[in-house]
């Protein structure tokens, strides 16, 4: 007896193997890590991506903005800038537009123009922030979801561990661990998703705010240019 445990534990591996216990698992419990597995690579694909992007749209803006004060007539730039997709350019095309619509109308109200040409640029700003956060939800979701899938994964797992105990007759180590270690490993790869998906999404939304409201400042700004350009028609 007392070789055969020490022939068991000497062929025992000395170290997990997450391929071995995915293929060893039951089908449910290899459904939930297949689903979060799949989970994170998709997060770390909007992580990489929304970098980039969001990189790409400060500087543009920064550029942009800077050319825009600089000129005498900034409102000149903004078709090559538009077709940029550059979002304060997509700010100020709002603007501009509703400054000459309104300055189109005979008698018009100032006041009135005013809010229209504020409204308009608000509500272009709300537009860009939104398209640019729009990812970011799936970023949400699997850090809110993902630790709960892993943990159905988990008791599944345990479940079926108690099931082999009934149906062996045997309360042994060697019985119930294999379940539990398919759980515990579920649980893990549900972690492995969420906490970047968290950390991520905690990250960009405070840049995407911040890009929001740098937007919104220059929205101002254009508006007060606008203003003034009302009092001379």
């Amino acid at each position: 007896m007392n070789d055969l445990a020490f022939l068991a534990v000497a062929g025992a591996p000395d170290r997990l193997n997450p391929i071995q216990l995915f293929l060893d698992a039951d089908i449910v419990v290899q459904v939930v890590m297949a689903g979060l597995l799949l989970a994170s690579v998709w997060v770390w694909m909007i992580i990489v991506s929304f970098k980039m992007r969001i990189g790409r749209l400060r500087r543009s803006s920064a550029e942009f903005e800077e050319d825009f004060w600089e000129r005498e007539n900034p409102e000149a730039i903004l078709s090559e800038r538009r077709r940029q997709k550059v979002p304060a350019a997509e700010v100020a095309v709002a603007g501009l537009g509703e400054f000459r619509r309104s300055t189109q109308q005979k008698g018009f109200d100032q006041d009135g123009a005013r809010q229209r040409i504020a409204g308009a640029m608000d509500a272009q700003v709300a537009v860009e922030a939104d398209e640019l956060a729009e990812r970011l939800n799936f970023l949400a979701t699997t850090g809110a979801v993902a630790p709960f899938v892993g943990l159905f994964g988990t008791v599944w797992g345990i479940m079926n561990s108690f099931f082999q105990i009934g149906a062996q007759q045997n309360s042994s180590l060697a019985v119930v661990a294999p379940g539990i270690s398919e759980a515990l490993f579920a649980t893990a790869i549900g972690l492995f998703a969420a906490i970047p998906a968290v950390i991520a999404y905690n990250r960009y939304s405070h840049q995407v705010n911040a890009l929001e409201a740098r937007l919104q400042r220059f929205a101002d700004r254009y508006h007060a240019r606008l203003s003034r350009e009302l009092e001379r028609v």
